[in-house]
């Protein structure tokens, strides 16, 4: 039977994508385009209606009100220029922000120190809170403003009693956030502890905090809210170059314009300052703290 020679085998092909089959850089990027558009244009346009709506309400003679043309006429130099200083009170809007933040630092850094130190203690202990719940709940709808005049009279002095209204208005929600969530700690973490035999120290850094993080984030993000709102009606009394005085100075001289500019300002700096306590409890939770 005659040898039959065999057939070397096809050679592969290399076949190339073509470039309608390749994925393109826009392509990549249009979920990234359609997620900022999703989240840009939509207050943009709601921004632009109240606008317009605003112009309409406020552009008649008898309008009590400026009207955003007229807004950005009397005061377009606090806008455009927020840092600009000719005077010990005549300073621009940045500073004015500045000096309110520093206080609002100082109190609310207080608050979050004593309250997550005490809510942890309350937490810990059931007679602790049938002791102090009561009382924290009594004090905590105290408004801010009036604790004031009791501030002044121990303070003698304007600077820390507006810092200690920031720290009696944003101490409760940090408080009592970090006591709930230091008495949900599932006790199966309390028995891993006991099983690793883990001092207290050990047990607060690795257990506790942890556990109670998304809680006590919840409490800083009231907080930094409730103190924002507290230093600016405590300078409308208290005086100096904070943002609320200079409200209420604007108001005494009639310049409605400046005070709109003021609100912007005030609304603005508390998005950010809620955002920032957000990212930070992202960070740290890792996704956990609601949002």
């Amino acid at each position: 039977m005659p040898d039959v020679a065999a057939e070397p085998p096809p050679k592969a092909e290399v076949v190339a994508l073509s470039p309608a089959l390749a994925p393109s850089r826009l392509e990549r990027l249009t979920p990234r385009l359609v997620a900022v558009t999703s989240a840009v244009v939509p207050p943009l346009l709601t921004l632009a209606l109240i606008l317009l709506v605003w112009e309409i309400l406020c552009s008649g003679s008898g309008a009590t009100l400026p009207s955003p043309s007229q807004v950005w006429r009397d005061a377009s130099d606090l806008i455009l220029d927020p840092f600009f200083v000719a005077g010990s009170q005549d300073m621009g809007l940045g500073w004015r922000v500045m000096t309110s933040l520093q206080r609002v630092a100082i109190g609310f850094g207080l608050a979050a120190i004593v309250g997550i130190v005490v809510g942890t203690i309350v937490g810990q202990s059931t007679w602790a809170m049938r002791g102090l719940d009561p009382i924290f709940q009594v004090l905590r709808t105290v408004p801010p403003l009036a604790w004031l005049p009791i501030s002044l009279a121990a303070f003698r002095d304007a600077n820390p009693s507006a810092i200690f209204v920031i720290f009696i208005t944003a101490i409760w929600p940090i408080l009592i956030n970090t006591s709930v969530g230091i008495r949900n700690i599932p006790q199966d973490y309390r028995n891993v502890a006991a099983v690793l035999r883990l001092n207290q120290i050990e047990f607060f850094w690795k257990i506790m905090l942890p556990s109670a993080a998304p809680y006590i984030f919840t409490g800083l993000r009231i907080g930094v809210g409730l103190a924002w709102l507290a230093i600016v009606a405590a300078e409308m009394l208290t005086g100096g170059i904070g943002i609320g005085f200079f409200i209420w100075d604007a108001w005494n001289s009639s310049k409605l314009s400046d005070i709109i500019v003021a609100l912007v300002y005030i609304g603005l700096v508390g998005f950010v300052l809620d955002r920032l306590i957000a990212a930070l409890a992202t960070i740290v939770t890792r996704g956990t703290a609601a949002n």
